[in-house]
């Protein structure tokens, strides 16, 4: 089987044929418009479109980025020694790395490769894997090279990078609520859930009753973007890890693409934005995108937990089996019935020796432990 692969840094440089001959597109975070608007918006991004063909035909598609990170962003999550982490620093010369993402760095999920229904996935996903090593050796001063967010039942694909000389590593979950059919309203929600769970839910909508919450057009996205942007940039402060800050210009283009599907909500405390959330509907699911809070609001008058009311009321309207609410804060998540959904990372360095010094450090990397609750009578 003859495969080659073909690189694009544009999403309108791509022709037509190949998205429709790999039929990725029914999956909005696949698809040339959702692609676009993140290229648009985030100029200070490297966007690369990797295609795989096979007699002149597309069979699968890998979607990349090569970002600028800080090195401290990364190994502040894994468990070492001050001396050992000095070494880490030093060895990525103490400052900035390049990193290619294979995967969408503003996603929490599978939504970076997509293969072609009927094709030998395994050797499709090889083809991949050297078109993203094609890529990589003609990027100048690129340090490492990450492969994002794998569920469990891809693994027996995925894990075939191990013998490229990538070591594998768990990321947070994605926290996923499945909705009952059955629910019509917040209240039937609560009404499933045991009477402590209930008590909480209730008193998170009590607590943030003085905020006003407003559903935002694309005027209204472009009205409050610099807020919107300072509130977004609060919450990643507070992350672990945040590979790259999203230019929220990108919502005004996905707004005007998307329409109802890209939900924008605004919560104002006497006329002034204390937070907002974000959210995709996406076939039957509803995924959670950013949110941005006010912290020095957050305790009095409990936005967060607002704003995860309400993705679950959103979820509800829209008629979605599934919310998909992200990583991070995954014990609170789960007291409102979100599971947890496991995700496989793959990294490397481009050059061999730094690679093996990198490899335990890799395997290090530990993901933070929480309790996870049963709130469903």
């Amino acid at each position: 089987m003859h495969l080659k692969s073909e690189v694009f840094t544009t999403v309108k440089s791509i022709p037509q044929a190949y998205w429709d001959n790999v039929n990725c597109c029914t999956n909005i975070y696949y698809s040339p418009q959702f692609l676009k608007a993140f290229e648009f918006a985030n100029t200070d991004i490297n966007f690369n479109y990797i295609f795989i063909i096979k007699d002149k035909k597309a069979i699968a598609f890998a979607n990349t980025q090569i970002v600028t990170i800080g090195v401290e962003t990364i190994t502040k999550n894994i468990k070492m020694s001050h001396k050992i982490r000095r070494f880490v620093n030093t060895m990525f010369c103490n400052n900035q790395i390049r990193v290619l993402f294979c995967g969408n760095a503003f996603l929490s999920g599978e939504y970076g490769t997509f293969l072609k229904e009927g094709e030998d996935k395994i050797e499709t996903f090889k083809a991949l894997v050297k078109g993203v090593k094609k890529l990589s050796k003609s990027t100048k001063k690129l340090s490492t090279i990450f492969v994002k967010d794998f569920e469990n039942e891809s693994l027996y694909i995925t894990d075939h990078l191990q013998s490229y000389d990538y070591t594998a590593m768990q990321v947070e979950p994605n926290m996923i609520i499945t909705l009952d059919p059955k629910w019509a309203s917040f209240k039937d929600y609560t009404s499933a859930l045991k009477s402590k769970y209930r008590v909480k839910a209730n008193r998170a909508d009590a607590k943030s009753d003085a905020l006003n919450v407003v559903s935002f057009s694309t005027e209204a996205i472009n009205k409050h973007k610099e807020e919107l942007q300072a509130l977004y940039q609060n919450t990643i402060e507070n992350a672990d890890f945040n590979a790259q800050v999203l230019n929220l210009e990108t919502y005004v283009h996905l707004k005007n693409t998307f329409k109802e599907k890209f939900i924008v909500k605004g919560y104002f405390l006497d006329d002034k934005l204390v937070g907002f959330l974000s959210a995709m509907l996406n076939g039957a699911n509803l995924d959670a995108h950013f949110i941005g809070i006010d912290y020095s609001k957050n305790k009095d008058y409990g936005i967060y937990t607002r704003i995860l009311n309400d993705y679950i009321r959103l979820g509800i309207s829209t008629k979605s089996k599934h919310i998909n609410l992200g990583r991070t804060a995954s014990e609170i998540k789960s007291t409102l019935g979100a599971i947890p959904k496991t995700l496989t990372c793959y990294c490397k360095h481009k050059r061999y020796v730094p690679n093996l010094l990198l490899k335990p450090f890799i395997k290090n990397v530990q993901i933070k432990s929480f309790k996870q609750h049963q709130p469903f009578k």
